[in-house]
């Protein structure tokens, strides 16, 4: 294991927010914020993300964030300087991808293109009802706490994306279950999905970028103290300490458990929309129906700089490989 030194941000000590700001003037929740599912989702109206938010727009949005774990917007046309100063009023936005890369003069902006590097497998993946959720990076000591994607070319059927309320689903376990969970921890990296073969280029960046982590399973979330299951599918290939069939098992089980109907929330994007999410407590699926469709997609996101996870007993996660993903800064590219 390698002997990480992290930013006293980044300690475990530091992960504690502080409380959140009440609503002011300006932001009515009961006529802005629109559930979308029992748990998971909430579209805001009557804001304008182009310009700089006032307090109680960050405050507003951020209530609403906590409370349904992924908020969206329409008719936000947003340049990508003004997502990247959207960005900045909520956390740190970090690199665009420490294995993919980022825009060209945009350290900041991640391109979400139809074929982009990180698709780039051969072979027919093994489908499962889990195929292609995940929580993003979690192969980091410290995943993104957040991530703002916006809609710029969407096709005119289709390509809708999903979320799951990791929240929602730990709560839904049997308290056996619950309790049994807790105490485990588990790897994450970057790999080709079960079945593909990567192709040498995304063996090539991956491998420059190592990233290898040991999370728990159930993470505390720092700002609500609400449990959740760090369960992302597509990083997550073992649990510390089980036999690889005890493994296996377990996990499909809490995978095919955390997308269950009930607990997500299907998003039809248009020409502007955006879609910020809590990284803490939602894993997410992109689509696959684009792929049989001739219509180009694309989409530009940015994600917040995260704390470490901390598990129920208190204890922090352990990077094994690579480093953290701090914040963007002028010469860290």
């Amino acid at each position: 294991m390698n002997d990480v030194t992290l930013p006293p941000d980044l300690r475990p000590e530091a992960t504690q927010a502080p409380p959140a700001r009440p609503h002011a003037s300006g932001f009515d929740p009961a006529h802005q914020v629109h559930p979308q599912s029992a748990h998971t989702g909430a579209l805001i109206t009557g804001v304008d993300l182009r310009q700089p938010l006032s307090p109680a727009e960050v405050a507003g949005i951020g209530a609403a964030l906590r409370r349904w774990k992924v908020v969206f917007f329409h008719d936000q046309p947003l340049s990508h300087e003004q997502h990247i100063a959207l960005a900045r009023q909520f956390g740190a936005p970090t690199i665009g991808h420490p294995v993919f890369g980022h825009v060209a003069g945009y350290p900041e902006v991640y391109s979400i293109a139809k074929h982009r590097q990180a698709n780039r497998f051969v072979g027919s993946s093994e489908l499962r009802p889990w195929s292609g959720w995940h929580t993003d990076v979690t192969a980091a000591i410290n995943p993104p706490a957040a991530s703002l994607l916006r809609g710029v070319v969407i096709p005119p059927y289709g390509g809708d994306t999903q979320w799951t309320n990791l929240v929602a689903a730990y709560q839904a376990l049997s308290a056996p279950l619950r309790g049994f969970v807790d105490t485990l921890w588990g790897r994450h990296q970057f790999s080709a999905p079960p079945g593909a073969q990567a192709t040498e280029e995304y063996q090539r960046l991956v491998g420059e970028a190592r990233l290898v982590s040991e999370h728990p399973l159930v993470r505390v979330h720092p700002d609500t103290g609400e449990r959740a299951l760090f369960v992302s599918p597509s990083f997550l290939k073992q649990v510390v300490g089980l036999s690889p069939r005890e493994s296996r098992v377990l996990l499909e089980l809490l995978w095919e458990h955390v997308v269950r109907p009930e607990f997500t929330v299907r998003f039809k994007w248009q020409p502007g929309s955006l879609a910020f999410w809590d990284n803490r407590a939602t894993a997410h699926v992109a689509p696959t129906d684009i792929f049989d469709l001739d219509f180009d997609r694309q989409l530009y996101r940015i994600t917040l700089e995260g704390e470490v996870p901390v598990g129920v007993d208190g204890q922090p996660s352990r990077a094994l490989e690579g480093h953290p993903l701090l914040a963007h800064h002028a010469g860290n590219q």
